[in-house]
């Protein structure tokens, strides 16, 4: 392509390239081996969340490197940087895991001071692990420069005494060898098995489902999040996302003219089809919020409810992301869902296209079951629901994928923090039917709104995963499964009715009706509340506590700025 096509008068990077006064920045190209003819085209940031913490980022190295050739092949200057990543498998079950979420408003930051400083003119984001991949949606909306996302794709499967392992089954082990189930030998046996590969998580745990966001709410190419990220076709895809940021640069097609309301329900409604991540219910309302669009747990939730859940995909289910993307991927999921009117057709995508446009040769497969057909659903209703009472006037949320039961009733188990709970769990000292609470674990309380797949886990790993329930102003991961409701609002560090909770308090939950209520009266929940005083966290300097002060409720997505809405400038127009 021509760079003479783009019209550099209205890129950013006029500020940095063009002009007698600019000549200092221009010998600093000169410095990196770029020649006039680079620095006459368009800037395009290639970002990644590699690093070496986990598997989930260690491939996206390599595939930057095809993004850059295809930006380049297509007419532009590729500038690769990285930004941070805290990685949840290695963060979970202690005080790093507070780290987490407040790495995806980092990441979004980062991205955004990157790209103003350098005054690139388009990006493509590459990510891995959970929070990394809406932090750099949240980024591309936020600038709204040209932009393409990938996922850096799924692990493979590993192998166990004959059965496909993730690396959930190694967290339930331990709760398994706890529990006198399984020898300390078994379990390094299948520490040592269990991820035999680069990429995230294998489930339909967060990054996947977020990976399936990307498409279904059109900032990825279509398919493009199948392939397990050892696989050659990674690269493809990158060359292919290079390529594409060119293309919606020449028609000056922008993240917000893709990502609609229509666009958001799309993806809230691909989550709920793959049984996927609670944590969906965060990000989705705080990728709307960068657009200037009111999009919250509750439009979520609504979402949920009226979509059938159809792929059979762990932790409810049987299968992990290498089997869904041999049964077709994303696009065979999308592709029944929207001919049976579930998505709107309608939306533009990155490649120029509708969504209809994008899977009008999509044939659904018939020799496969790892994705059904929206007339023959697992359930009718989403593996995900929306919770609402008296314990969370702004709403809580459930994954209900492969649960047998949508019901439970007991008394309440209160811990201030996940270690006491988790204490109580190894020390079994619980019984069938209780209801654990855990508070001061959201957003501002913990800080930073942990993960309680440990807690989970174990419980799980005990044989008790049915028998129990457990509620929390904090978060699961998206490899949590039983009875776990999270995102509970207002949560307890603002003096939220959860931390009004006493032991013994009869809790109901009923997430087929979506109710979740504590048998105590108005008047008895107003007589603690003058009793309740607020916590005062270990944490009063630093970046926790940079967030601790301006993080906003869980059911907005947790955001730390006014977003869109507030705007006087877009970073794109300056």
């Amino acid at each position: 392509m021509d760079a003479k096509v783009f019209d550099k008068s209205r890129l950013p990077s006029r500020h940095v390239t063009v002009g007698p006064e600019r000549a200092p920045h221009r010998s600093y190209y000169y410095a990196m081996g770029l020649k006039q003819e680079d620095i006459d085209k368009p800037f395009v940031g290639v970002a990644t969340t590699w690093n070496e913490a986990a598997p989930c980022n260690i491939a996206l190295g390599r595939q930057a490197q095809a993004a850059k050739r295809g930006v380049q092949s297509a007419g532009g200057t590729a500038r690769e940087f990285t930004t941070i990543t805290v990685t949840d498998g290695i963060a979970m079950g202690h005080d790093g895991m507070k780290s987490s979420l407040v790495s995806r408003e980092v990441i979004a930051d980062s991205v955004e001071l990157t790209m103003r400083g350098h005054c690139y003119d388009a990006l493509v984001g590459l990510a891995g692990c959970d929070k990394s991949l809406p932090g750099l949606m949240m980024a591309m909306v936020r600038l709204n420069v040209p932009a393409v996302f990938m996922y850096g794709g799924s692990i493979l499967p590993g192998r166990f005494r004959g059965k496909d392992v993730t690396v959930v089954d190694v967290f339930e082990a331990v709760g398994q060898y706890q529990a006198g189930k399984l020898d300390v030998e078994s379990l390094h046996e299948l520490e040592c098995v269990a991820c035999p590969s680069a990429g995230s998580c294998g489930g339909q745990f967060t990054a996947n489902t977020m990976a399936c966001v990307s498409e279904a709410i059109g900032l990825a190419l279509p398919a493009s999040s199948g392939a397990p990220a050892p696989y050659e076709s990674r690269d493809e895809y990158a060359v292919k996302s290079g390529e594409a940021v060119m293309n919606l640069l020449r028609l000056n097609l922008r993240p917000r003219q893709i990502v609609t309301r229509k666009a958001l329900e799309n993806a809230a409604t691909v989550v709920a089809a793959s049984g996927g991540s609670t944590n969906a219910a965060l990000h989705l309302p705080a990728i709307a919020h960068e657009c200037g669009i009111s999009f919250d747990l509750h439009d979520v939730a609504t979402i949920f409810k009226k979509t059938p859940y159809i792929a059979d995909l762990k932790p409810g289910g049987r299968y992990v992301a290498k089997d869904m993307y041999e049964a077709g991927g994303v696009p065979i999921l999308m592709k029944t869902l929207l001919d049976g009117g579930f998505l709107h057709g309608d939306c533009i995508t990155v490649t120029g296209r509708t969504i209809a446009e994008n899977l009008e040769d999509v044939v659904f497969p018939t020799n496969q079951d790892v994705i059904r057909p929206v007339t023959n659903p697992i359930s009718k209703t989403g593996g995900v629901v929306g919770l609402r009472g008296n314990i969370a006037p702004q709403g809580a949320i459930v994954k209900v994928a492969g649960m047998k039961r949508l019901q439970f009733s007991g008394p309440a188990r209160c811990f201030d923090t996940e270690e006491a709970c988790f204490a109580a769990v190894q020390a079994k000292q619980y019984k069938a039917g209780d209801v654990f609470v855990i508070r001061y674990e959201g957003p501002r309380g913990g800080p930073g709104m942990r993960e309680m797949l440990a807690t989970t886990a174990a419980i799980y790993g005990q044989g008790m995963g049915e028998q129990v329930a457990l509620i929390t102003d904090g978060r699961f991961s998206g490899a949590t499964r039983g009875f776990c409701i999270g995102h509970v609002g207002p949560e307890a560090a603002v003096g939220g009715p959860i931390a009004l909770l006493r032991d013994g308090d009869m809790i109901h939950i009923d997430a087929d009706k979506g109710t979740l209520e504590v048998a105590v009266s108005a008047a008895e929940l107003e007589a603690r509340r003058k009793n309740w005083k607020p916590r005062r966290t270990n944490y009063q300097s630093g970046a926790l506590y940079k967030y601790a002060l301006s993080v906003g409720d869980a059911e907005k997505g947790a955001v730390t700025h006014p977003g869109g809405a507030a705007e006087t400038h877009v970073y794109a127009d300056l």
